[in-house]
C-alpha cells in the first residue's frame, strides 16, 4: 500500500484544504468528509488548495472561477472541461492519508 501521511484527524477544519507537500494534492474538509484532488486547476496554473471549499461539496479556482466537484472532480463549469484527479483519502488510528494504492504515478 502506498500512502502519503496529510495530518492528524481533527486537525483539518470544516471548510479548510491542505496541499500535500510530497505530491501536488489537495485535501479538503467539505461537509464533515475529506476529498483528495489533484492541486492544480485543469485549465490554468492556479493552486486548488487556494481555492473556495463551497458548502455544496464543489472546490472553486481561484484564478478564473472555474468549480470542481470534490467527489468526481469533474469540472462544473466554465472556463474548465477537464476534470481534476481524485484519490482515495484513508485513515489509519487518528492520522490522515491519501492512498496511492492502484494509481499509475
Amino acid at each position: 500500500m502506498v500512502r502519503i501521511f496529510v495530518c492528524k484527524k481533527g486537525s483539518l477544519g470544516e471548510g479548510e484544504t491542505i496541499k500535500l507537500e510530497k505530491a501536488p494534492i489537495a485535501v479538503v474538509n467539505s461537509g464533515g468528509s475529506l476529498y483528495a484532488v489533484g492541486d492544480r486547476c485543469s485549465h490554468g496554473n492556479a493552486s486548488m488548495s487556494e481555492g473556495y471549499v463551497e458548502d455544496d461539496g464543489t472546490i472553486e479556482c481561484p484564478l478564473h472561477s472555474a468549480r470542481f466537484c470534490l467527489k468526481t472532480g469533474a469540472a462544473l463549469c466554465q472556463p474548465a472541461t477537464v476534470p481534476l484527479a481524485t484519490y482515495p483519502v484513508v485513515t489509519d488510528g487518528d492520522r490522515i492519508f491519501v492512498d496511492f494504492s492502484g494509481v499509475l504515478l
